[in-house]
């Protein structure tokens, strides 16, 4: 139809609708359901399903970005696309002047927000500016490049992620006295949750103009595709052998069940992650879905998943892993083993930081090309195709936070069924006592008991104040 751009904008509007729907619950859901979900776990169950989290995402991190090495060295995806360059093709360029020691600072900088009420809508970056250092060459200063500290737009999730785990150990050391805000946020996350089985309904409709406009958008989608077709066979092929191999095999080893009826349950979080290529934006209906249809425990669901989707990055590491190397087979570069090490080391690492947003990778591929010293003046080319590879990362992302919950549901209760009679409970729970207002006794949280018809509470005024007083 030739659209113009501003055409273009129009018939996107649908599409960018459910990403904002689907971005305002993000910050009352992560929040919410972390400290929920901190406070109910008990402070040893919490350390020991936190480190198997940890383990989990690194290793699979880390065999992802292997995968991906081992792919862009036998396809060789810069070999055939030599003769590309941006202007051919019509890209602009990007610039990138960041370091890499800087960037790993500011990822240490963003776990520590210094307002946390900014951190909810920005994120520490370094900039750099030039100071005279006082000394005169010629009749000329001298300036020397120093970094400084700026803010820039976006939500600061590492941040929120650290500061919500530890509140809510916090209030579970409180005993009593934190019972009624754990109430306040499980009560909080319930709501979230219904709000989001709301934007589900508009889910359908707002993806197929999401995934429309970005076709609509691209001039020549044929030569693009052509002149960058190993980069992308490359990508896809090792979201494939990830995805649909290693994953369900180590779910497999863990649980001795079928990887693939699990993921069956996982369809709506998986069209949503490839639509909005947001990792973050497919939380809400990934916590649904794994709740209600795989049935792993909210109280695991709600404290791991948050965490997944802001440091486990398998998808977005394996293309990143593939640009690298792209981009050095392009610029004739010979990667040394040291290289490729460093190329590993710096995305497994990088990619704990990388935002869940859409092309949020493209940030960790500039640490990783001055890691090793390559140019990123070919950035460009990446951003190019960066629509086509970034909707199947983006799956296996969300595909590994999932089935990281699944491990995480059998070891839990493995250790359960371990347990001796009197400390049978799956998980150390903060019990509130509260009157049995709601319809059903499944619509609360777990968290809460109710009193029995026949209990009566024969304890003194003071004790029925008290309790009237958490209520």
């Amino acid at each position: 139809m030739s659209l113009t751009p501003a055409q273009i904008v129009y018939f996107a509007f649908p599409g960018e609708m459910l990403l904002r729907m689907l971005k305002m619950v993000i910050l009352p859901l992560v929040v919410c359901s972390l400290i929920s979900g901190a406070a109910s776990l008990d402070t040893r169950s919490l350390g020991k399903l936190g480190g198997i989290a940890v383990s989990y995402f690194l290793v699979t991190t880390l065999i992802a970005s292997g995968i991906a090495v081992a792919l862009a060295l036998i396809i060789k995806p810069g070999v055939g696309a030599r003769a590309l360059n941006g202007n051919a093709l019509g890209l602009e360029t990007v610039t990138a002047s960041k370091h890499t020691a800087d960037s790993f600072l500011d990822l240490a900088r963003n776990v520590f927000p210094a307002n946390l009420v900014a951190a909810a809508f920005r994120t520490y970056a370094t900039d750099y500016k030039n100071l005279t250092v006082g000394k005169f060459i010629n009749g000329s200063p001298v300036y020397q490049l120093v970094p400084v500290g700026t803010e820039t737009d976006g939500m600061n999730i590492l941040g929120l992620v650290l500061f919500a785990i530890a509140f809510g150990v916090a209030l579970r050391k409180l005993g009593a006295e934190g019972e009624g805000l754990i109430h306040f946020f499980i009560a909080f996350n319930e709501a979230t949750m219904v709000l989001v089985s709301w934007i589900m309904w508009y889910v359908p409709f707002g993806i197929m103009f999401l995934v429309g406009s970005k076709i609509v958008e691209m001039e020549d989608v044929v030569l693009l595709v052509t002149s960058l077709g190993k980069y992308i066979l490359a990508s896809v092929l090792g979201q494939v052998i990830h995805g649909g191999v290693v994953l369900p095999l180590i779910y497999f080893g863990f649980t001795r069940k079928n990887p693939f009826s699990f993921l069956s349950g996982l369809i709506t979080p998986f069209t949503t992650a490839f639509a909005t290529c947001s990792s973050s934006a497919t939380l809400p209906s990934l916590m649904k879905s794994v709740e209600e249809n795989n049935g792993v425990d909210k109280r695991i669901s709600r404290f791991i998943l948050p965490i997944g989707a802001t440091v486990n990055m398998d998808g977005a590491a394996i293309f990143q892993c593939i640009a690298a190397v792209f981009i050095a087979q392009l610029n004739n570069v010979e990667l040394n083993t040291g290289q490729i090490f460093t190329i590993l080391v710096t995305t497994t690492a990088s990619s704990i930081g990388s935002a869940g947003i859409p092309a949020g990778g493209i940030v960790t591929i500039v640490i990783i090309l001055e890691a090793v010293g390559l140019p990123t003046n070919d950035l460009s080319l990446i951003l190019a195709v960066d629509w086509i590879v970034d909707r199947p990362a983006t799956v296996v992302n969300v595909e590994s936070d999932a089935f990281g919950a699944g491990i995480l549901q059998h070891i839990n209760k493995k250790d359960q069924r371990q347990l001796r009679p009197e400390e049978s409970e799956e998980l150390a729970e903060v019990r509130v006592e509260a009157v049995a207002t709601a319809r059903a006794q499944d619509e609360m949280s777990p968290l809460v008991t109710h009193p029995g018809p026949g209990q009566a509470h024969n304890g003194s005024l003071e004790e029925k104040g008290a309790m009237e007083s958490v209520l």
